[in-house]
């Protein structure tokens, strides 16, 4: 009868084994703790979907953020959309934020939004000219007829004007509308390194030379995680559980199969192709956009306090903000550098 009983003890061992390997809510191999429900959120987008925000849908898809005990839903901004405002009135959990300008104004203007991970290493901000026309080499830009957008013209381009001598004379409104810099050949564009070099090649038939910003010093974190600080402070395993599974989505999505993940966002985003999914995935990981720095010893989502003060000294310098602003208000490092994910990284030999 004792070896019976042990007999279904181990059965019963042997199931439970077998429902938690296929039970998205239950241990899995990443040690993940199980949840008896999941808490639903929302987590909203500063664009129409795209590869640059692949590793959230990443998550949702393949079940990382249900092990995390998540019910997420991704809610995508768009030109006509500022769901920042959202979070501010608390009508979202979570918020993609663009870049450290807009978590430092967030400080200026008493608005209690907190950047609590940041999922892009590099800015990926860049200038484009045209080959063979002049505008070959940095040096050459500052002199160049620039098309920049107007909310650029305000942030990034005045540290450029600082640092390296450009005009705002030499300005003209860009409406992300590329044709204006095709048939200007000696001008400059400003885009994001995952998108306008691939819409040049598209429409222009010739690749850009591209001048990736955070390159020459422009050291601005991006695409990160911002919380109300109310909800940090009330419920700060929520906040860990979803910076956590956004962290291993990347992993995923950049090292692992992103089918699903990119089926998501042409379901959210019809007009997005494969090509230019393709080559924002290529983008990011040769570039380091990601995965790169600092993330390759603390993990995708880091940031660091040094980091920071360089980009706000620098930013204080170009005039967009007081030496006293409380900038380290603008964010905390509580739910990250903690390594999450670094053995999804590929070892190269």
């Amino acid at each position: 009868m004792l070896q019976g009983t042990a007999g279904v003890k181990r059965l019963i061992v042997l199931i439970t084994l077998l429902i938690v390997m296929v039970d998205g809510c239950g241990w899995a191999a990443d040690g993940v703790q199980p949840y008896d429900h999941l808490d639903k959120v929302t987590f909203a987008t500063n664009w129409l979907a795209e590869a640059e925000h692949g590793g959230f849908y990443q998550a949702r898809a393949d079940g990382t953020y249900a092990r995390y005990g998540l019910d997420v839903t991704i809610l995508q901004g768009g030109p006509q959309a500022n769901n920042r405002l959202l979070l501010a009135a608390g009508k979202v959990e979570f918020n993609l934020g663009a870049n450290l300008i807009e978590a430092f104004d967030a400080v200026q203007g008493n608005i209690p939004i907190v950047a609590v991970a940041s999922l892009f290493q590099k800015d990926p901000v860049i200038l484009m000219s045209h080959p063979g026309q002049g505008r070959d080499h940095w040096e050459d830009l500052p002199k160049a007829t620039a098309f920049i957008g107007r909310e650029a013209l305000v942030s990034m381009f005045q540290w450029l004007r600082i640092a390296y001598g450009f005009r705002e004379e030499n300005v003209r409104p860009y409406l992300f509308n590329s044709a204006p810099f095709l048939a200007d050949k000696t001008s400059i564009q400003q885009g994001y390194v995952t998108s306008e070099p691939f819409e040049i090649e598209q429409k222009g038939g010739f690749k850009p030379n591209v001048f990736l910003l955070a390159d020459h010093g422009y050291d601005s974190y991006s695409t990160t995680i911002e919380v109300r600080r109310d909800l940090i402070e009330k419920q700060p395993d929520l906040v860990r559980r979803f910076v956590e599974a956004s962290i291993i989505g990347w992993y995923h999505y950049l090292y692992g199969d992103n089918h699903a993940a990119n089926a998501l966002i042409k379901r959210d985003n019809p007009e997005i192709t494969d090509a230019q999914l393709a080559y924002s995935v290529e983008q990011m990981r040769a570039r380091g956009i990601v995965d790169s720095g600092d993330a390759l010893t603390s993990g995708i989502g880091t940031m660091n306090d040094a980091r920071v003060k360089s980009f706000f000294d620098k930013m204080v310098q170009a005039g967009l903000f007081k030496p006293d602003l409380d900038y380290k208000k603008a964010y905390t490092l509580q739910f990250i550098n903690k390594g999450v994910g670094l053995d999804l990284r590929p070892h190269t030999p």
